[in-house]
């Protein structure tokens, strides 16, 4: 069991693991659909706004959302601005969580949101590791 104790020293490695697997599938499962989806998607997306008593803007909140998902997205793999795209990132999954909630899919509907915005907290902590643009 010797090998266990000497994992912390990999913790930029497990950094990056967690960073580039978190981040491709921000852009491949959620933000390119999203971004390539136009108006007519933003605006579905952005409606979700709604929950918090902001009543406009909705193609501009949802466009917002996919370039958070898939521009943040690849900005987590390279490390690059991490921790302001980490924040970014939970607010985006509040608000998918909040909509979740809200549209009577309860706790189950809104777990991946709560999840992964969960991983993002931690990784907004840590920062993106030695093997990273930002390298902190």
């Amino acid at each position: 069991m010797a090998i266990l104790g000497k994992l912390g020293n990999y913790r930029s490695t497990a950094l990056l693991i967690m960073r580039v697997g978190l981040g491709l599938m921000m852009i491949v499962a959620h933000g390119y659909s999203k971004l390539i989806g136009g108006p007519e998607m933003w605006t579905k997306i952005g409606s979700s706004m709604s929950f918090f008593g902001i009543h406009s803007g909705y193609m501009i909140w949802g466009l917002l959302s996919a370039l958070t998902e898939s521009v943040g997205g690849l900005l987590i793999v390279l490390g690059l601005f991490f921790r302001p795209i980490c924040l970014f990132m939970m607010i985006n999954l509040f608000v998918a969580a909040t909509h979740h909630f809200v549209a009577g899919q309860g706790l189950a509907g809104a777990a991946h949101a709560i999840e992964v915005g969960f991983a993002f907290i931690g990784l907004f902590i840590l920062g993106p590791g030695r093997y990273s643009v930002d390298k902190t």
